[in-house]
C-alpha cells in the first residue's frame, strides 16, 4: 500500500458512484475512463462490477500511481492505463460502450471539456452511455453556498477552472450526438448526469 497516491474524496463518494453504475452498466461491457486520478476508483468499480472491463486513462504524469493501484489489486478487468490528455490525445480507437469520468470537468479548461465530448463519437458505440460525476451549477446559479464557495476556490486558484453550467454540458453532448438520460443528486451537493448516444 504505501507509496501509491490517495484521494480521500475517492473514498468518500465511491459508494454513492457505485450505486449508479450498477444500474446503468448492467449491460455494458467497456468502460473508458477520462482522468482516473490516483486509481482507486477503477479497483474499486472492476471489483464491484466483474463483467466491465475498465480501462483507465490519465495524463502520463499520473499513470504511476494508477499503475500501482492496479497491480495491488490484481483484478483481470483492468489493463494497464493509457496516457490520454483530452486536448491532444491520442485518444483510443476502441468504441467503449460506457465513458466515465469523476470530479474532472471542474479541474479542465472548459475548450478542454469541449474537447472531450467532441471525440465521443470516435471512440464509443451505439447507444453508448457517458457517466459524469462531480458538482455542477444549473441554470447558471449554484446548488449549495459550499458549492459557490468551491467554486471560488477553484478560480482563485487557477481561472481556467471552475463548476460548469450543466445546460453547457448538455448542449455539448447533444452536438457530439448524446442525449440527457439521467441526473442523480448525489451526496455532497453533486450530481452523476448521464447521457447516451443516439441510436
Amino acid at each position: 500500500m504505501s507509496g501509491k497516491p490517495f484521494s480521500a474524496a475517492c473514498e468518500r463518494n465511491r459508494d454513492a458512484i457505485l450505486e449508479v453504475l450498477r444500474v446503468h452498466c448492467a449491460d455494458r461491457r467497456q468502460v473508458l475512463e477520462i482522468g482516473s486520478g490516483s486509481g482507486q476508483h477503477a479497483v474499486h468499480f472492476a471489483a464491484a462490477l466483474p463483467q466491465l472491463t475498465w480501462q483507465t486513462s490519465d495524463q502520463a504524469r499520473n499513470l504511476p500511481g494508477i499503475r500501482a493501484w492496479l497491480r495491488d489489486a490484481a483484478l483481470p478487468n483492468t489493463p494497464a492505463p493509457l496516457s490520454l490528455d483530452v486536448a491532444s490525445g491520442p485518444w483510443p480507437s476502441v468504441a467503449f460502450d460506457v465513458v466515465f469520468s469523476a470530479n474532472t470537468l471542474h479541474i479542465m479548461a472548459w475548450p478542454e471539456v469541449q474537447s472531450l465530448f467532441a471525440h465521443l463519437p470516435a471512440c464509443t458505440g451505439p447507444q453508448a452511455k457517458v457517466v459524469i460525476y462531480g458538482p455542477f451549477k444549473f441554470g447558471g446559479g449554484f446548488t449549495s453556498q459550499s458549492n459557490a464557495a468551491f467554486d471560488r476556490s477553484l478560480r482563485d486558484a487557477a481561472p481556467h477552472m471552475g463548476i460548469r453550467d450543466a445546460e453547457a454540458v448538455d448542449a455539448l453532448a447533444a452536438a457530439a450526438g448524446f442525449s440527457l438520460l439521467a441526473s442523480v443528486a448525489m451526496p455532497a451537493n453533486n450530481f452523476c448526469r448521464i447521457w447516451q448516444r443516439h441510436a
